[in-house]
């Protein structure tokens, strides 16, 4: 339900709906980044601030009367107050905790520092966040250490100041970058539209293109200034075009076909049927029943031959392993009464083992079947018709050889075109739909091969005419 409207979004969308949220991601990082980087850059400025208050405090301080004292001038104060901008609180004691001046409870460090180094570290006093720098003094420093001669002492000096300051610098910093980051991702995504917008143009001008064309239009798409990565798209839907063109054609001379094959038939079963209605004698009838017979079985093979023409034209290829001397023997045996009742000399020419081979077994078996069919039509009386089947490490082959008549050489340079007839001198049936080489021609090229129509010189035998399928062994163009 949710993957809908996503897939009704424009290229623009997608690509904008994909990058904005990485950028957004990438920008989100950035800036808690930027912002550890201000609290960083915020805390080493404000506790070099603080650091410098307790120096003031270390230089106010004394032990020389023996005890502990510390002087804060009213603009020391004053300083704390504007550096922190909030309440400061400080410590002085000596480092046995015995004598101390200001705030008692302040915050104190995880360990003690090591004299000299001062350390700062966040706490919690009096219910408000602190920033708490703790000092060590070295024995002998601060300005009135060694006035009146007491031995100088080692103090702990401590300074804390609210950290609102702190949070107030970091926040506007934040602010500052999150601004000036929604502005350059603001523009970003202006720039990709905009790039999206003006490198899609030659897609929408392809798009008006196909919009523009009437339905009959399948010429191909223009390629004119097309992106590289939409070239492919464009070569395969100009492929398609051409296949769709070609189907179309294949349609269209299908139907010329079934018009062009069976008006003629239809027109003669008309007449035939009118001429036995009008006629009295019995004999009349049953000779114009006969005629009609005929017409008929000549009409349903040709119906036949074009169905098969067209499955061949239009099917995709489906080739299965199958054994072509047991396609011969078949052929052979189907034909073998229409031989017969010519007084052909009939038979088969095979290996004795099995020839294996790869191919459309029931195309191939019409295709033999027309060619065995024409050469027993057009053999001379009492002729030899033989079907062969070969095959080595190249491909296959079937071929049919018929005692008859020479095609002329004018007619043979057009035979396997549709509806061209053979009909050489001499010949027993000079008559037919002229389908049968066209569907053998066919049917060979789909597995990548060739028809060959020769005529053969046999030394001590008649000369005969021989048809020849042959096709490679793995269905590749020959």
């Amino acid at each position: 339900m949710c993957s809908k409207p996503a897939a009704r979004l424009s290229l623009r969308g997608k690509v904008l709906a994909v990058l904005l949220p990485g950028l957004v991601l990438i920008v989100g990082a950035e800036l808690w980044l930027t912002r550890l980087d201000a609290l960083d850059a915020a805390n080493a400025a404000f506790d070099r601030s603080l650091l410098g208050a307790i120096k003031s405090v270390e230089a106010n301080t004394s032990t020389a009367s023996g005890g502990l004292s510390v002087e804060l001038p009213y603009r020391l104060f004053e300083f704390f107050q504007l550096t922190a901008r909030g309440t400061v609180h400080f410590r002085v004691a000596s480092a046995d905790g015995l004598v101390e001046i200001g705030s008692p409870d302040l915050p104190q460090p995880d360990e003690t520092p090591a004299p000299g180094v001062p350390v700062f570290h966040d706490a919690v006093y009096l219910g408000e966040p602190v920033r708490v720098g703790t000092f060590v003094s070295t024995p002998g420093a601060g300005a009135a250490a060694a006035v009146g001669g007491a031995a100088p002492q080692q103090l702990v000096i401590q300074v804390a100041e609210s950290v609102a300051s702190r949070r107030a610098f970091t926040r506007s910093f934040v602010l500052r970058a999150a601004a000036r980051d929604a502005l350059v991702l603001s523009l970003i995504g202006v720039s990709i539209a905009v790039l999206l917008t003006l490198l899609l143009r030659p897609v929408s001008r392809l798009a008006a293109q196909v919009t523009s064309r009437q339905p009959s239009d399948l010429r191909p798409l223009e390629e004119r200034d097309l992106p590289r990565d939409i070239q492919p798209l464009v070569d395969a839907v100009n492929q398609q075009l051409a296949r769709t063109q070609q189907l179309m054609e294949r349609q269209r001379q299908f139907l010329d076909d079934a018009s062009h094959q069976l008006r003629t038939p239809l027109a003669t079963l008309h007449a035939q049927v009118g001429y036995a209605l009008r006629a009295t004698r019995p004999d009349e009838v049953a000779a114009t029943l006969a005629s009609i017979a005929q017409q008929l079985e000549h009409a349903t093979r040709s119906t036949n031959q074009l169905l098969v023409l067209a499955r061949a034209d239009a099917t995709a290829p489906s080739p299965e392993r199958f054994d072509l001397v047991a396609l011969v023997h078949e052929v052979g045996t189907r034909l073998l009464p229409l031989a017969a009742a010519r007084r052909l000399d009939f038979g088969i020419a095979v290996p004795d083992t099995p020839c294996p081979c790869d191919g459309e077994r029931q195309l191939l078996a019409e295709a033999l079947s027309n060619l065995a069919h024409n050469a027993i039509a057009y053999s001379t009386h009492g002729g030899h018709v033989t079907l062969q089947a070969a095959c080595d490490a190249d491909g296959c082959s079937l071929q049919v050889l018929n005692e008859g008549a020479p095609v002329p050489p004018q007619v043979l340079q057009h035979l396997g075109e549709r509806f061209v007839r053979g009909d050489a001198p001499g010949s027993v049936q000079p008559s037919g739909s002229g389908l049968g080489l066209a569907i053998a021609r066919t049917i060979v090229e789909r597995h990548g091969g060739w028809l060959r129509l020769e005529r053969l010189e046999r030394p001590g035998a008649a000369a005969c005419n021989r048809a020849w399928l042959w096709w490679p062994r793995t269905g590749a163009a020959a």
